[in-house]
């Protein structure tokens, strides 16, 4: 199958749920971008330009939610978990709102946009948000279930996609499961948990580390809010050392929350790969060299890590 962008799929999931009538979809005026435009031309009068206003936007998607619908806020990630923080918190995440908050073009992968829109810093924002779901789709198929995960979720549900158009690591009967990591590979060496667009560079350092012999355990977290305590603490205590991947800032992301799950549970060495830095403008495959974000520094890492088991 051809590659798909995570932001193309939450536009397709959109239309093939758009049947319910309950379902209302806002953008801040980049519906082109975010694929809003498919659930605009499949269902016009429930879909909303509310302009270059995002907070704004989203005050009104927490005002419909409050009538019993179901909203759907777009954005690009910096606008909708940056510009708009102050509205989730108080009107939609404190009320404990249905409003899905559809965030695309986040992490460095937005390429030659540069630091100003590359958004490393949302999931943080969002995880420190009481009532907040986060989910984060590595692939097409994982994108579309989430969008479906969230419609059945009654509260706030913050959707990270991407810009980039990645293949497909799920099978077509893939199930989606709020709050349930996936094992991809088994392996008692070490285990590498990641998430988004970094769960395909985690499958090719396992590829790279089985032909050194060592046995690695692939963990997908899609759901980083609720998190999934059991798949991570059986991997601790079961590899001895954990590897995390994220197009993120290495705090308050994925990485943050395996360790304040593997400090409480069984303490092992763990290396957080992510970038402390803002990013830059440049080609999507050549800011992941530039921060790290590669299969041959996850296997770099691990190899490291297992030293100190």
């Amino acid at each position: 199958m051809a590659k798909r962008a995570t932001r193309e799929s939450y536009g397709a999931a959109l239309v093939a749920y758009g049947a319910d009538k309950n379902i209302i979809v806002l953008d801040a005026d980049l519906s082109k971008s975010t694929k809003t435009d498919m659930f605009k031309k499949a269902y016009p009068d429930r879909f909303i330009n509310m302009g270059i206003a995002e907070g704004n936007m989203m005050s009104v998607a927490a005002g419909i939610a409050s009538t019993g619908k179901t909203v759907f806020a777009s954005s690009f990630a910096m606008f909708a978990a940056g510009r708009a923080f102050e509205q989730i918190r108080n009107s939609i995440a404190y009320p404990n709102l249905n409003v899905k908050i559809g965030a695309t073009h986040a992490g460095i992968s937005v390429g030659e946009d540069g630091a100003t829109h590359q958004c490393l810093e949302d999931i943080a924002l969002m995880r420190s948000l009481p009532n907040m779901i986060i989910i984060n789709p590595a692939d097409d198929i994982e994108a579309q279930l989430a969008v479906k995960a969230a419609i059945d979720h009654k509260g706030p549900v913050y959707m990270r996609f991407a810009r980039l158009a990645v293949d497909d690591i799920n099978p077509a009967d893939y199930k989606f499961e709020l709050g349930k990591g996936v094992t991809l590979s088994d392996g008692n060496d070490i285990t590498i948990i990641a998430t988004g667009l970094m769960v395909a560079e985690a499958l090719k350092a396992k590829d790279i580390l089985s032909k050194e012999g060592i046995c690695t355990r692939v963990i997908n977290i899609h759901t980083i809010k609720p998190i999934d305590e059991d798949i991570i603490t059986k991997a601790a205590k079961e590899t001895g050392a954990i590897v995390t991947c994220e197009e993120h800032y290495i705090m308050g992301g994925l990485g943050s929350a395996v360790c304040e799950v593997v400090c409480k549970n069984c303490p092992v060495p763990i290396k957080i790969i992510g970038t402390d830095r803002f990013g830059k403008s440049g080609k999507p495959n050549e800011l992941f060299i530039e921060y790290g974000l590669t299969a041959e520094n996850i296997v770099k890492q691990a190899k490291e890590l297992i030293k100190l088991k």
